[in-house]
């Protein structure tokens, strides 16, 4: 095995136990609640709420009921709780329905019945249910622009929650006067519970004019009855305090902080020195290659600030903004910079992705990159700048063979950066 399979191999092991830490067998069963007088009915959405629905019915004794919405290809099989498979990123009518039926499913609940939500990253798309005055079609428009105009996940998260019928507390609050208890699997830097999923159950202190302040910042483009219902106030969120909200507890059961620990202990074993840079980075994916490409550098050449060999580990959610005409992803995008930065540095190998094993849009979670990433690139007719400013990250990797493509993992703790340095 030469030397770059042997870093490859790290990489992946490093990966694959950040998955692991925030799969649902593990995390779910010790934040179950106790049994209620009344009836268990367990609701949820996002790309892990599947794998969340089937954890719960093999830890609990007792009978129940439920729905769950994930993304297609992302349902496993369940006796008691339908799992409903609807698209993400940009939502669809299936989203749309099973949206209508989680409130009917809660409609008319008493004091003694408890309300199980199981949410993950992705329930944003996945529960589409537009506020009044607003369709489908409006929110797919919403959702796509949203996704290309470069704001953060807390911004596009803070616009969802006021165009909404479901989200921003609204699912809580429609379960009232039953005990509400949410298990959140975080996808969002900060783990801002309002943020996962734009907070179906979690009372939102953010205002339509802050909705309309973000649409403004990133010059988005909406039809005018759409900014209607922010202008008007229509789309105000349920508020924290809120009496509907009195009996509805958070319990955050898996985090990106935990994933990049487990990656951590991996690499300790091999005698690789950890460094967490951050669980919640944010920023222009292309830039934070830049900067992570720097200290990397720093740290290889200088020992500064760190003694090789090492790994920095990251997690969080950048952003894109989409220029050119190419396939996205973050990740790729991230890498693609920090090659080109790097420029076949030796000693230098990286590996990024997302956790629910969808980078962007495709069914790849994110790439590699090795001392010889741009040497082969040239050898295939790549430009890798001219990739970079056409956002074609899996297409350039994908050329090289390079992709990391693990199919749906069940769970979702965001992105996974890692910058091994082993000379």
């Amino acid at each position: 095995m030469n030397e770059q399979t042997i870093e490859r191999a790290l990489l992946q092991r490093m990966f694959e136990a950040a998955i692991a830490a925030a799969q649902p067998a593990l995390c779910v069963p010790p934040a179950l609640p106790e049994a209620p007088k009344g009836r268990l009915i367990v609701i949820g959405a996002g790309k892990a709420s599947a794998e969340m629905a089937r954890a719960v019915e093999r830890n609990w004794p007792g009978p129940l009921t439920g729905l769950v919405a994930t993304r297609y290809g992302y349902a496993v099989p369940c006796e008691r709780i339908e799992i409903v498979e609807a698209s993400h990123p940009v939502p669809d009518a299936a989203g749309l329905s099973a949206a209508r039926r989680m409130l009917d499913r809660v409609h008319g609940l008493s004091a003694d019945d408890t309300v199980l939500c199981l949410i993950s990253g992705g329930g944003s798309s996945l529960l589409p249910l537009p506020a009044d005055g607003i369709s489908l079609e409006d929110k797919q428009l919403v959702n796509q622009a949203l996704l290309t105009s470069g704001a953060s996940i807390g911004e596009m998260n803070c616009v969802r929650r006021h165009l909404s019928a479901i989200k921003g507390g609204r699912l809580a609050a429609a379960c009232h006067p039953a005990r509400v208890v949410t298990l959140l699997i975080s996808d969002v830097p900060g783990d801002d519970p309002r943020d996962i999923a734009s907070g179906p159950t979690i009372g939102d202190a953010s205002t339509c004019a802050d909705a309309l302040d973000i649409i403004r910042r990133y010059r988005i483009a909406l039809p005018e009855h759409v900014l209607e219902v922010l202008r008007s106030g229509r789309g105000e969120s349920i508020k924290p305090g809120d009496p509907r909200l009195a009996r509805a507890e958070v319990r955050m059961i898996a985090t990106p902080q935990m994933a990049l620990e487990a990656a951590a202990q991996v690499a300790a074993a091999e005698g690789v020195t950890p460094h967490i840079l951050g669980d919640s980075i944010e920023g222009e994916a292309r830039d934070v290659g830049k900067v992570m490409a720097g200290i990397a550098l720093q740290a290889g050449r200088r020992g500064q600030p760190f003694a090789t060999p090492c790994v920095l580990l990251s997690g969080g959610e950048t952003t894109v903004t989409v220029r050119g005409q190419g396939r996205g992803g973050r990740n790729v995008e991230f890498l693609l910079s920090c090659a080109i930065a790097l420029q076949g540095e030796a000693g230098i190998h990286g590996l990024a992705g997302d956790t629910d094993g969808v980078d962007g849009q495709e069914e790849i979670a994110g790439a590699w990159i090795a001392p010889d990433t741009l040497a082969r690139a040239w050898e295939h007719g790549l430009r890798p700048r001219d990739s970079l400013d056409n956002n074609d990250g899996h297409g350039f990797f994908q050329a090289l063979g390079d992709s990391v493509v693990t199919g749906p993992t069940l769970t979702n703790v965001n992105d996974f950066r890692a910058l091994l340095i082993v000379r």
